[in-house]
């Protein structure tokens, strides 16, 4: 029997990995890889597939089934999502015709509430844990620009099973994607919300790209500051972050073109929905109920809600 694989969503995450995954696959009589998507983005990836620009190279991917109707989609075995954080009951809801008992789901998502939210949805399903370290963006639809150098992806849990697990890795592997299965991937997840929470918050706050935060002396006294409240948060949850995770965000920033911005930033400059929810007020809420104070946080979630 074929491993069928499901992508939801193409943006950025989900057309970059699902489209290597795609491209891997074409020919393979084990595995099918199926793209889930809807509108303009159905409608071109269909015709004319899904285009991956990347520093070196230009790839068009044509998987076998594009879809958004449950019927033509069918049963998947396991099922990548990397919608936006605020889309996750709605998409998924309308799956429930796809997921099986034994379909293992792996969220890839922005924040480090996904997990739990699909696990309301489907209590029965193994639902993994997982973070990408990418900056990749929808240039139009069917067309994700790769702009940095780093695309890595972390996944795993405690509790699901390491055959399905293991064998999802090989999937990874064959496909060249730069993915680690890892044992203690709470903390992994964390270490990437981390970094991903204060940039989105930082840049849409100030307006700034990751050059113009790095170079102003508000902007790294801001992006210092919501570091600082939300590794007090982190250890304050018992997770174990590198001691050094302020410098080594820092670093990771230094190494990233200077004209890129965070995905939510993009979004509030384009006017549309952001994942203030999941990056901002999250963290918010969880001071409160952590009883850390997170002032600068506060500060920019009154701002972009007002600005909503």
């Amino acid at each position: 029997m074929k491993t069928r694989i499901g992508i939801l969503g193409l943006g950025g995450v989900g057309g970059f990995f699902g489209g290597l995954l795609a491209k891997a696959y074409q020919e393979s009589e084990e595995i099918e890889i199926v793209f889930i998507a809807r509108g303009e983005t159905l409608k071109i990836v269909s015709e004319s597939g899904l285009k991956i620009i990347t520093k070196v190279s230009e790839t068009v991917v044509f998987p076998k089934v594009v879809s958004n109707d449950p019927d033509v989609i069918g049963k998947l075995d396991y099922l990548i999502c990397a919608t936006k954080t605020y889309d996750i009951e709605e998409s998924l809801l309308g799956l429930a015709k796809c997921i099986k008992k034994s379909t293992v789901i792996l969220p890839l998502y922005n924040g480090v509430d996904a997990t739990e939210r699909i696990s309301t949805i489907y209590p029965d399903n193994e639902v993994l844990q997982g973070c990408v370290y990418i900056f990749s963006m929808i240039e139009s639809p069917g067309v994700i620009n790769n702009v940095g150098s780093l695309q890595r992806l972390f996944f795993g849990s405690e509790i699901a099973s390491m055959s399905k697990m293991k064998a999802l890795q090989a999937i990874f592997k064959n496909a060249e994607i730069d993915s680690y299965l890892v044992d203690d991937i709470e903390d992994t997840v964390w270490e990437k919300f981390v970094f991903i929470s204060v940039l989105a918050s930082a840049t849409c706050y100030l307006n700034y790209n990751i050059g113009e935060i790095l170079e102003s002396q508000e902007g790294r006294q801001i992006y210092v500051s919501l570091m600082n409240e939300i590794t007090m948060l982190a250890a304050v949850k018992g997770l174990k972050l590198p001691e050094d995770i302020i410098m080594q965000t820092i670093l990771k920033l230094e190494k990233t073109p200077p004209e890129t911005t965070s995905s939510m930033h993009r979004d509030l400059l384009a006017g549309r929905s952001i994942e203030v929810a999941s990056l901002t007020e999250f963290v918010v809420n969880e001071g409160l109920k952590y009883e850390v104070e997170t002032p600068t946080y506060q500060l920019v979630l009154d701002k972009l809600t007002i600005n909503s």
